[in-house]
Parts: structure tokens; C-alpha cells; sequence
């Protein structure tokens, strides 16, 4: 398999990342390096490891995965999504309550598989194909790392013009991003 079809595919895999690390972006007061590098790196290293999982499941169990891995994906994406919307509305009377931090704990292991389960899919496709699975993988994580970089810093551009309801969009984006996952699969 050849670089520039890696990459494609690699792309294509971290425009989720991207759109949700732009969306977690605006749900952050202020973005620190170390959320920047949680972030980056826990996609960056899911969407590496999922090709590889999947290469090694293989076809067997494609057709249980196919079954409902866009519903998990949209179940995990929409509630998380409603969490900020909940948040930014819960936090427009009362500014002194801290805001979770996404890029923490549960919410950043559930951000990591949902933007990832793709990847899954792929890596099986991969192995249905029988191409070698470690220099795909690779490119795989090191684009979704570099494009969630990118979808962190961007945000806060965004934020400057969308203002106080930047969580608010937030959340619809992570919504949004489940329902287009949602409706590829279905």
C-alpha cells in the first residue's frame, strides 16, 4: 500500500479527531500544553492501536463490529455533547463552578475510543486485504496527533466569535459528529 493511500485514509480517520478536539477547545476556559498533548496523544495513540487491534481481530468479527459500532460511537459523542450543553447553560447563572475537564480522566478515554472506532473498521479491512498493519498504523496516529493539535488551536479562534455560547457549540458539535457517524452506518 502505497504512502499517499495511507495518508488519504489516515486524513479521513482524523477529521473526527479534529472536529472534536475543535470542539473540546471550546469548551475550555483557557488551553494548556498539557491538555494539548493529552488530547493530541491519547488520539494520536488510539487511532495507532485500533488499525492494529482490528488487524488482529480480523474478518470474524466484522460483522459484529459493523453491527453497532456507530451506535457507540453516537451514544458516547451525543452524551458527552449534552454534558457540555447541560454545563454551559448550568454555567451561565453560576461561573464559579469549575468545569470538567475533558481532556481528563473517563471523558478523554471516551473522546479517544469514539474518535477511534473507525479506525477499528479499518484495520480489519486492512487485514482482509492482507496489508501489513505497523507503517499504516503509524501514519494513522501520528495524522489524528497532528490534527488534533490543529483542532485545539483553532478553537480558540472560534471562541472569539461565537463568545459565551462556545461550550454551548461545543457540545453540538460532538453531537453533530455522532449523528454523521450515526447515519454513515446505517
Amino acid at each position: 500500500m502505497n504512502f499517499i493511500l495511507i495518508l488519504g485514509i489516515a486524513l479521513a480517520l482524523a477529521m473526527d479527531a479534529f472536529a472534536v478536539a475543535v470542539g473540546v477547545s471550546l469548551s475550555l476556559k483557557k488551553i494548556e500544553r498539557g491538555q494539548i498533548f493529552r488530547l493530541s496523544f491519547h488520539f494520536g495513540f488510539f487511532q495507532l492501536m485500533m488499525p492494529i487491534v482490528g488487524w488482529l481481530v480480523g474478518r470474524s468479527l466484522l460483522k459484529f463490529i459493523k453491527a453497532y459500532d456507530h451506535w457507540v460511537a453516537f451514544i458516547m459523542l451525543s452524551v458527552l455533547g449534552i454534558k457540555m450543553i447541560y454545563d454551559s447553560l448550568a454555567h451561565q447563572e453560576k461561573e464559579e463552578f469549575a468545569r470538567s475537564d475533558p481532556t481528563r480522566g473517563l471523558s478523554l478515554v471516551i473522546l479517544s475510543v469514539a474518535t477511534s472506532i473507525d479506525a477499528l473498521a479499518v484495520g480489519i479491512s486492512l487485514a482482509a486485504i492482507q496489508v501489513a498493519i505497523v507503517y499504516p498504523a503509524i501514519i494513522i496516529g501520528l495524522v489524528a496527533f497532528l490534527m488534533t493539535v490543529i483542532g485545539l488551536k483553532i478553537g480558540p479562534l472560534l471562541k472569539l466569535v461565537v463568545g459565551k455560547g462556545a461550550e454551548f457549540s461545543g457540545g453540538l458539535i460532538l453531537i453533530f459528529i455522532g449523528l454523521k457517524i450515526f447515519i454513515e452506518h446505517w
